[in-house]
């Protein structure tokens, strides 16, 4: 029996979270009746709150904690660098956490991506990635570039600078007077196939647009940013390479930068390790954050080509680029990041990663022919299916889910997985089981 303490202890951390927390992404008045989840430790793909109740965290809480929580290899690599050097500037410092992710980093893409710029988050990342993209054509001679291309119903976070090349209403519009608004052009989604179209087909569609803009403003346009394979915030729009090859393409025929946000697609989660890879190409600029770290610290970074970084190296400071935070490059953070990549080489994770998402497919094969299942669909170790009901759907599943200990949180009326990538063959089984008996509690409530 559980101790009734410890549900007088739950409602107490809610009641004070409610009182003195403002909660990121979402409406506060909502949660007086949609209770907090008070969680008190996670193990593994579990979450576990404080009246003992475990919770499957399908989504890696915010496609984050690649290897579950509280990883002993992670933990001991932090703990390690705490005796030794917890944080320290990193202007006019170095230090070998920074200087080793760097190089590793850099190796993983050939050497295409040499140089390595730390920030904390991911919306800084993609602040950092513009800012450099502008002040490289302006050090070149070309001030007039300095506009910018985003994917229709794009996402690259929530300050100012990325909010001008996001396109999801509901996070944009009411800063819209603060905000340079960027071009936009076609998603290359799958789903926007006409008839006789397969998703190549939708891809080099959305490329043209592209094209016809770029044949227009090119003399303007600084970079064009995209999120490779996968529009995670678009409810999970996932698009075929031949996009990506076509965009690389345009950008160097008429001198523009192509930014990568890799940020929540990176790491694995496309099946390769950067999704760039699956189409052969690699970009002027990428964005890294989420997983990079394995759901232990924040770090964010961005990957520049050499071109890129040349433009900045003069003897003049103000041709310098002087973005800074204080914590730049935390050493904790890196040597989680090195720790990370280290389960990525000691485990073969991404063959392993293969095999298991064949075992979570075979799962979750009884949607295919679900009467409210619409485009089930994967991308590596992401799973999405839109379901045809009422603009209230979303929530009702998220709340289902709770019930039957797991924890998603459908985009409009898109359900997504976005497991750990340690999911053995039962849990894969249960978590496909839950997810079709969610769906069904989710359509049949009222």
């Amino acid at each position: 029996m559980r101790d009734p303490t410890h549900l007088t202890q739950a409602a107490d951390w809610r009641a004070r979270s409610l009182r003195h927390v403002w909660h990121p992404c979402t409406q506060m008045k909502r949660q007086a009746t949609l209770p907090l989840l008070a969680l008190s430790h996670g193990t593994g793909p579990w979450l576990v709150d404080m009246d003992g109740r475990r919770y499957l965290d399908a989504i890696s809480s915010w496609w984050v904690n690649l290897f579950g929580h509280a990883d002993a290899r992670i933990n001991a690599a932090v703990a390690d660098q705490l005796t030794r050097l917890p944080h320290a500037m990193l202007a006019g410092c170095t230090h070998a956490p920074a200087v080793q992710l760097a190089e590793r980093l850099s190796a993983l893409t050939g050497a295409a991506l040499g140089h390595c710029f730390y920030a904390s988050d991911g919306a800084s990342a993609v602040e950092i990635a513009l800012k450099m993209s502008f002040h490289a054509w302006r050090n070149l001679g070309h001030k007039h570039k300095r506009e910018f291309v985003s994917v229709r119903h794009g996402y690259h976070g929530e300050t100012l600078g990325a909010l001008g090349v996001t396109d999801v209403a509901l996070f944009r519009d009411a800063y819209g007077p603060l905000l340079r608004h960027a071009h936009v052009v076609d998603s290359p989604d799958a789903r926007n196939a006409q008839a006789g179209e397969d998703a190549e087909a939708v891809a080099r569609r959305a490329a043209a647009g592209l094209q016809a803009l770029l044949e227009d403003r090119h003399a303007h346009i600084a970079a064009v940013i995209v999120e490779p394979l996968v529009q995670c915030a678009a409810g999970m729009a996932m698009h075929h390479p031949a996009y990506l090859r076509q965009v690389r393409e345009l950008c160097d025929q008429y001198q523009v930068h192509l930014i990568a946000d890799e940020i929540a697609v990176g790491c694995g989660r496309t099946g390769s390790f950067f999704a760039c890879e699956q189409a052969g190409i690699w970009p002027d600029l990428m964005t890294l954050s989420k997983g990079i770290s394995g759901g232990t610290l924040p770090l964010s970074l961005v990957l520049s080509s050499d071109a890129i970084h040349d433009a900045f190296y003069d003897d003049s400071v103000a041709r310098g680029f002087l973005h800074s935070h204080s914590y730049t490059g935390n050493p904790l953070a890196c040597r989680a990041a090195l720790a990370t990549l280290d389960i990525f080489d000691a485990d073969d994770v991404l063959a392993r990663n293969a095999g298991r998402a064949a075992v979570l497919d075979a799962a979750l094969a009884p949607l295919h022919s679900h009467r409210a299942v619409r485009h089930m669909r994967r991308a590596g170790m992401i799973w999405a299916f839109d379901v045809q009901a009422d603009a209230g759907f979303g929530q009702r599943y998220a709340s289902a889910a709770l019930t039957r200990g797991l924890l998603l949180r459908p985009i409009g009326n898109t359900v997504y997985l976005m497991p750990p990538y340690i999911l053995d063959d039962g849990t894969a089984a249960w978590l496909a089981h839950e997810t079709l008996a969610t769906l069904d509690d989710a359509l049949e409530a009222p």
